[in-house]
């Protein structure tokens, strides 16, 4: 019996051992190369134009049947039920059991994808009726990743937001319905695709990407599509994003941080692409080219909030009907430098002292609502 209980001891050792190595394998030690953004000087729309140059240049495009071979070190699951199957956002359970597909088996073939779980294809991000199923877009492995084929048929061409009456759900979360309008998805009431929260800012960094890397070519997507995902795009290279969905990506992208699994995922892609995904490299870009996102339009009482002095160059005062639940200073780049929960409130007014000189912003929240001030300390 101890002999059968050290075999089977060593036997799971040997396989721990071997998905750690592979893991390690496929993304070994890989990082930033050096000087890779060295050009990215800027700010606003000329960084985001630099940012393009950069993950334009020396771009491999491996063919969109070589997306399955970029998958096998891109896409597999050494974070969750770390077994190495396929790592599918539309059928992924952070905390649980899901389905799972094992790379070559399950591949779409052409048949079943009626009911979740049958087969896995590819899945654009940004569907490809936006841009004409044309080359290099089509094969792009930073926003082009796989998923089940019945949950990539119920997305369709819908583009991302906040469902507020599911008509469908699949089995991990992820939904599909009207778009919740309202709060930070405001101005949009048709359908929309909602991942569960785990992927939001993968979702929202990838789009973020696909609008920089195809920069000069938005507009003339923009023009000859006539599809339903043509709401989250404005038609312009520089802004690239409707005011609805760039609030929807911005916030999604701040609620959702760089996890691990992007860093890898971003990697495995680089070392096929030559590219990078810039917003998980340096995720402050997103702030400096978009900034933050855009005050709940609806939320009249905190939008009638005034601060003063400002400029300053000490004391902040924040005159407010309303009880905030959370002050935040950020800086430009989206780093939190001070965070007051709960914060003292005396004759509707709050004070902020002792803070650098700077230009910040200034988010109050209270309950699930939000504005954001500019403030500069001199």
């Amino acid at each position: 019996m101890k002999r059968i209980f050290t075999s089977l001891l060593l036997s799971f050792t040997l396989i721990s051992v071997a998905q750690e190595t592979e893991k390690n394998t496929n993304n070994a030690a890989m990082s930033i190369p050096a000087g890779y953004y060295n050009s990215a000087t800027g700010t606003g729309y000329v960084l985001k134009t630099q940012l393009a140059t950069i993950i334009t240049n020396n771009y491999n495009d491996r063919g969109y049947s070589g997306l399955y071979t970029t998958y096998l070190t891109s896409d597999k699951d050494f974070y969750y039920e770390n077994d190495g199957t396929l790592l599918d956002m539309y059928t992924e359970q952070p905390t649980g059991a899901e389905c799972e597909f094992t790379y070559g088996t399950g591949q779409d073939d052409g048949t079943l994808g009626n009911n979740e779980c049958e087969r896995y294809n590819r899945e654009h991000t940004v569907p490809q009726s936006y841009f004409g199923s044309a080359t290099p877009m089509y094969s792009d492995a930073h926003f082009v990743v796989p998923s089940d084929k019945h949950v990539n048929a119920q997305r369709g061409d819908t583009p991302y937001g906040k469902v507020n009456a599911a008509n469908w759900t699949s089995l991990n979360g992820s939904k599909r319905g009207s778009n919740l309008n309202s709060g930070y998805s405001a101005g949009f009431s048709g359908t929309v695709f909602e991942p569960i929260d785990e992927f939001k800012g993968d979702i929202a960094r990838m789009l973020l990407y696909f609008a920089t890397r195809y920069e000069s070519q938005l507009a003339g997507f923009y023009t000859s599509t006539s599809s339903e995902v043509k709401a989250m795009f404005d038609g312009t290279s520089d802004h690239s994003f409707s005011n609805t969905f760039l609030n929807i990506l911005l916030t999604w992208n701040q609620q959702d941080p760089v996890s691990q699994r992007e860093i890898d995922r971003n990697n495995a892609v680089y070392a096929r692409q030559n590219n990078r995904n810039p917003f998980i490299d340096h995720n402050e870009y997103v702030t400096q080219i978009w900034g933050l996102p855009l005050a709940t339009p609806t939320f009249d009482t905190l939008n009638t909030i005034s601060v003063y002095p400002n400029p300053s160059t000490d004391v902040i005062n924040i005159s407010s009907e309303t009880a905030l639940d959370q002050i935040e200073i950020m800086t430009i780049n989206g780093q939190v430098l001070q965070q007051i929960k709960s914060p003292v409130f005396e004759n509707n007014t709050y004070s902020i002292s002792n803070l650098p000189k700077g230009f910040y912003f200034l988010k109050l929240s209270s309950n699930t609502n939000s504005v954001t001030k500019k403030i500069l300390i001199n």
